[in-house]
């Protein structure tokens, strides 16, 4: 560098420096959470909504239209973004972190497409748009009322999320969005969710072959990476019918799609046996139980506010005052481990308290527990029930136009998986002590505090 270029050089650093100009930034309004807590102030004035796409892993492009995208923009149904499809699983899956919410837009998706079908056949004959959209609203509200972490507190003994999710269509942001979106009568979506309707397409949404099933069947395996959840769902559609039995319509299915039946149950069956009732979640599945029944206990937590939390929202809740060290434990992914494990026929009579839970059971596992030196809350026995797993009770279309019920029986020759269905069942089961700290328990040790 030449000499008058160095003096240049230093005269331009010895200038006092120039404050940087930086441009206001756009101040972004505060995220409101009261929408949770249950308040009606809205944050944002919404226009009439329009229909919209939503992009989906399983599906692909899921349409919302008018009326469903009311319901989705409600906090009621924002809130199963935080509330974990499978529980706990992802402890063993990490892949399954995927949520109710959009499990619940996969099931919609599946209405429309089944009434669809439906209505190219003209098997909506004397139904009207009204009719369907209220099954289209009800397979997308099914799940309003979960709780948090799948079904382990129902499990524990708290009411169904399908008696919560029916309550909470009566009032608050869901009840007025389904009023604007063209249906008045929120008891008749609670009476298709619960199973309690008698309206000709109430099977579509809890029966046989709800829609729902298929959903998180094909989901579930999706999410957590294996090959069991597979379906021929484009063939079980394409069969849906509606017919006539005991004096009145319902959904069924032709003959021909028999087939198709059989792969979801025995994906239903390969995805208990292998995801929903692996030893590992059911540990997880345990420990949640019992942390939350303590927290319960103590005060931490009412039961009415369960249904209303996240998962987040409640672990964040009650690990602060959590006395059993079990939240930190889940946190931290410290599992209790199997002391014993007994398959349904080595166990002996189990009484029904053990799978549904309350305090009897929890008396049970202590009172082993301290005979082992383990504390209270250190010992928990599992026994995973799914009442008629594989059960059927559907109507079916045989190909001389006569309509016969399949049931749990089955069709001996045409469709023999439902008489097996009470030994696969059994066979996905497994009785399980699960610890906090290594200790040797027998299978006398067990049934003699079952018995007690």
């Amino acid at each position: 560098m030449s000499t008058c270029a160095a003096l240049a050089c230093a005269a331009r650093l010895a200038r006092p420096a120039q404050p940087v100009q930086i441009p206001p930034r756009k101040v972004r309004a505060a995220i409101d959470l009261r929408g949770f807590q249950g308040t009606e102030a809205p944050i944002v004035e919404r226009a009439a909504p329009k229909a919209q796409v939503v992009r989906d892993l399983l599906w692909q492009n899921i349409r919302l239209e008018p009326a469903a995208v009311r319901i989705v923009d409600t906090p009621a149904f924002q809130r199963l973004r935080y509330v974990h499809q499978l529980g706990h699983a992802f402890l063993v899956y990490p892949g399954a972190t995927h949520s109710r919410f959009e499990h619940a837009l996969g099931t919609y998706h599946l209405a429309g497409r089944a009434l669809a079908s439906l209505e190219e056949r003209g098997d909506l004959d004397g139904l009207s748009e009204a009719d369907a959209l209220l099954v289209r609203l009800a397979a997308l509200l099914h799940d309003i009322g979960h709780y948090p972490f799948s079904h382990a507190l129902e499990e524990a003994g708290f009411p169904s999320h399908e008696a919560l999710g029916a309550a909470a269509l009566r009032t608050g942001a869901v009840a007025e969005a389904l009023a604007a979106g063209g249906v008045g009568d929120a008891a008749a979506v609670g009476a298709v969710i619960t199973g309690s309707s008698t309206h000709p397409l109430a099977g579509l949404v809890s029966g046989s072959i709800d829609l729902d099933k298929i959903d998180y069947l094909k989901r579930d395996a999706l999410m957590c990476g294996v090959p069991y959840g597979e379906i021929d769902v484009e063939r079980l559609l394409a069969c849906l019918v509606v017919v006539e039995l005991d004096g009145r319509r319902r959904v069924g299915l032709m003959e021909k799609g028999l087939a198709s039946l059989e792969s979801l149950l025995f994906a239903k069956y390969q995805m208990y046996r292998n995801v929903y009732w692996h030893h590992a979640a059911r540990s997880a599945n345990a420990m949640f139980k019992r942390l939350v029944a303590e927290a319960v206990k103590d005060g931490v937590i009412e039961p009415a506010a369960l249904a209303a939390a996240t998962d987040d929202a409640l672990i964040h809740d009650i690990a602060a005052k959590d006395r059993t060290g079990i939240a930190k434990a889940l946190r931290e992914r410290r599992l209790y481990k199997r002391a014993l494990e007994l398959l349904p026929g080595e166990a002996g009579d189990v009484p029904s308290w053990v799978w549904e839970g309350g305090e009897k059971l929890r008396r049970a596992e202590d009172a082993l527990g301290g005979r082992l030196g383990l504390k209270p809350g250190e010992l928990l026995v599992d026994f995973p029930h799914k009442t008629a797993m594989l059960g059927l009770d559907l109507p079916i279309s045989r190909a001389d136009g006569s309509v016969e019920r399949l049931t749990d029986a089955g069709w001996p020759g045409r469709m023999d998986l439902p008489r097996m269905a009470e030994d696969l069942v059994e066979s996905a089961r497994r009785l399980r002590v699960y610890v906090a700290r290594p200790v040797t328990v027998s299978p006398a040790e067990l049934q003699k505090a079952l018995r007690g």
